[in-house]
């Protein structure tokens, strides 16, 4: 696009400089906005960056939320229809878990470059949970859930060929699917240069996790923060764009997953019931979907505060120097796949780590609340009942993380996963 066709935002810049609080969040977001379409300068671009994040603005939960509902708007579009038949016919419902669609996710930027959890928990869930993980290559790190599936060997995913288009397909004989971020995001290429040369965190930095193109069909999610103030944010801005189940997390090291060395402080969406609403008595006679856009909701969102630790979920403490190897790529994917071998020992930190973050995911779920298990084969089938911090079975969680390892099931998952994405070529 030539310069003329650049539209001018230095009203907003201006605005923001002098009384930045005074502009409207949808001001802010429609900015955004021409960044997807190529519409704006890159001076401009690169000013309006920088202003977010000298401002704090780029810290508003309404920025944040109406900023993700923009890139997501601007995404590749998939097919919602198909995938809420989709949960309907396949999805396993159990406990308080509706058989939607989830996801588990970092910030980034925390620094400590530790092995690639949230990628590795995401397929654990997979075993019993509908996975949508979105992700990229590293941007800060060594090794990013992009870089960790392409090392795969001795054979990898074509994460490229999952497109919004082959989407249903590739869940149809399979429960994970990752959702490569340029592939469904292709106007972010407008701004990665001006990223790259401003060296700062900028906005987008921060819209990760709030950028899932199937947002209107996530059930639950777990989503880490590399700074403890982000946690409230996070939690606020979720409930701004709908979002009913899912948990905030930040390690007291600043940790963007839920830490093995200590404490994490967590901010929980919870679901009540909502008096006001008019709906079906029966969910199963309703889209499963975040929200209602056509009247009142089912549930309302609570946001509660709590702490976990490893002993919360009956596993003992590692050393972030445990986990924080910093490894490449290609080492990483190969200690992904003596895991999913049941090759590491059943106390071995990068495998503790995981269980801790897999087995969040299924207690946001709500999976874990079933009184009764039938898994497959290799469940004990005995719940753990015992609860922790905010009356959740946590080490339930494990118990059923655990299984996943060692009954193969997240193995089985990854391999179908890589099927369907180089059947994907084929169409």
């Amino acid at each position: 696009m030539t310069g003329s066709h650049f539209v001018s935002i230095a009203p907003l810049l201006k605005a923001l400089t002098e009384s930045n609080q005074s502009v409207a969040a949808d001001e802010i977001s429609a900015a955004v906005d021409l960044i997807f379409a190529n519409e704006l300068s890159p001076v401009q671009c690169a000013g309006l960056l920088s202003l977010l994040r000298a401002t704090n603005r780029d810290r508003d939960p309404l920025v944040l939320a109406q900023c993700g509902q923009r890139m997501r708007e601007a995404a590749a579009q998939v097919d919602k229809k198909a995938l809420h038949k989709l949960v309907r016919t396949k999805g396993r419902k159990e406990g308080d878990y509706r058989g939607g669609f989830c996801d588990i996710v970092g910030t980034g930027g925390d620094g400590w470059s530790t092995f690639n959890v949230s990628t590795t928990a995401s397929i654990l869930a997979s075993s019993l949970l509908l996975l949508s993980k979105h992700g990229n290559r590293a941007s800060s790190s060594t090794s990013g859930s992009a870089d960790l599936l392409q090392a795969i060997r001795p054979r990898a995913p074509i994460i490229e060929a999952v497109t919004a288009q082959a989407l249903p397909a590739v869940y149809e004989d399979n429960n994970y699917a990752f959702l490569f971020a340029p592939t469904f995001h292709p106007g972010m290429r407008h701004v990665a240069a001006i990223r790259k040369e401003l060296g700062i965190r900028t906005i987008f930095n921060l819209l990760g996790p709030l950028a899932n193109p199937l947002e209107g069909s996530i059930e639950a999610r777990v989503v880490g923060v590399f700074q403890e103030e982000l946690g409230p944010v996070f939690a606020e801005a979720l409930r701004l764009s709908g979002a009913r189940k899912g948990l905030v997390v930040c390690g007291e090291e600043q940790l963007d997953e839920i830490s093995c060395a200590g404490r994490t402080k967590c901010w929980r969406l919870a679901e009540r019931p909502n008096p006001a609403f008019r709906g079906p008595r029966n969910e199963e006679d309703e889209d499963i979907t975040t929200s209602d856009e056509e009247g009142e909701p089912r549930t309302l969102v609570d946001i509660q505060q709590l702490t976990l630790e490893p002993s919360d979920f009956g596993l003992r403490r590692h050393a972030l120097s445990e986990v924080s190897s910093g490894k490449m790529a290609n080492e990483n994917a190969a200690t992904l796949m003596r895991l999913l071998r049941n090759e590491l020992p059943r106390d071995h930190p990068v495998l503790e780590f995981v269980l801790l973050n897999t087995a969040a995911l299924f207690v946001i779920a709500g999976i874990c609340d079933s009184d009764t298990s039938d898994m497959g084969h290799g469940d004990s089938q005995e719940v753990i009942q015992e609860t922790g911090p905010g009356g959740l079975r946590w080490k339930e969680g494990v118990r059923r993380a655990r299984w996943a390892v060692e009954s193969g099931q997240a193995l089985a998952s990854l391999e179908r996963y890589i099927e369907a994405s180089h059947a994907a070529t084929d169409q």
